[in-house]
């Protein structure tokens, strides 16, 4: 989950960089093709090769990209239109949804002491997005709709960490999500030709989300998933420092009690699950 972290975040800098040039619709469908490409070496070059790809799960696999989809596009599209700590905090409602989820569709447990924890770190979160004022603009939207669609396909990846490798469930996520961009292309109009740093940023983006997929895969194969996700609270801080750096974004009081918060909730969470499996 760590290395989910830094690869999340560096990616985000990189999709604000190239929303300068392309609409959101392009770089999906870029990016898409760059996946296909790369997953499919990373798979011919594995130990178990291509005989790693058989499944009798591709109606999971449908499904999951479908709501993945979904995700990836109100990520994106927030990046490019509102501060990175605003489009990460409305991100993290994510766990939320996952923590009423998992027990009706995973059979994990939710005890109260967790619970309590997730909400430690879901109030900080709140303490930094009230600044904001939350009005209704596009991309706030668009990244709560994506929050729902993350929280889906983070249920299905862990249903299917069961029978699959991190490797196959990156493959298929890559050729099923090429047609769905391409569909979104066509029917939005976006088509611009990137220059070569764009090209490159987008295979930069390529590589670190397969990549923070491949560490939550693996992620989720060590641990429940109630125990590992809200750990990507720490993006919030992280990110909240990249903006200010970078684009000059603001990092105020609520920002830093609302991440103090955050890393309690989460330093919480991972003793209790440290605790329950020395036990």
């Amino acid at each position: 989950m760590v290395g989910t972290l830094f690869c999340y975040t560096a990616v985000a800098i990189a999709t604000r960089e190239v929303s300068f040039q392309l609409d959101t619709p392009m770089i999906l469908f870029i990016r898409s093709i760059v996946a296909v490409v790369l997953t499919s070496a990373l798979v011919g070059l594995s130990s178990q090769g291509f005989r790693q790809i058989r499944t009798s799960s591709i109606r999971l696999h449908v499904i999951r990209n479908c709501v993945h989809f979904v995700g990836q596009f109100g990520w994106f599209f927030a990046i490019a239109s509102i501060p990175l700590a605003h489009v990460f905090a409305l991100e993290f409602t994510v766990p939320i949804w996952i923590a009423l989820l998992a027990p009706v569709f995973l059979k994990e447990k939710l005890t109260p002491e967790r619970m309590l924890y997730v909400l430690i770190g879901f109030a900080g979160v709140i303490i930094i997005v009230r600044p904001f004022g939350l009005s209704i603009e596009p991309g706030a939207i668009a990244m709560l709709i994506g929050a729902l669609g993350f929280a889906g396909g983070m249920l299905g990846t862990r249903k299917l960490t069961l029978t699959e490798t991190p490797l196959c469930i990156l493959f298929y996520m890559a050729v099923l999500q090429l047609p769905m961009s391409a569909a979104l292309m066509v029917s939005t109009d976006s088509y611009a030709l990137p220059d070569v740093k764009a090209f490159l940023l987008i295979v930069f983006i390529t590589a670190g989300v397969m990549t923070a997929h491949y560490c939550m895969a693996r992620a989720f194969q060590l641990a429940q998933l109630i125990s590992v996700v809200p750990i990507e609270y720490f993006r919030l801080p992280m990110i909240a420092v990249a903006g200010m750096l970078l684009y000059g974004e603001i990092i105020d009081i609520p920002t830093i009690v609302g991440s103090a918060a955050i890393l309690l909730g989460n330093y919480l969470n991972v003793r209790m699950s440290a605790r329950a499996k020395s036990a």
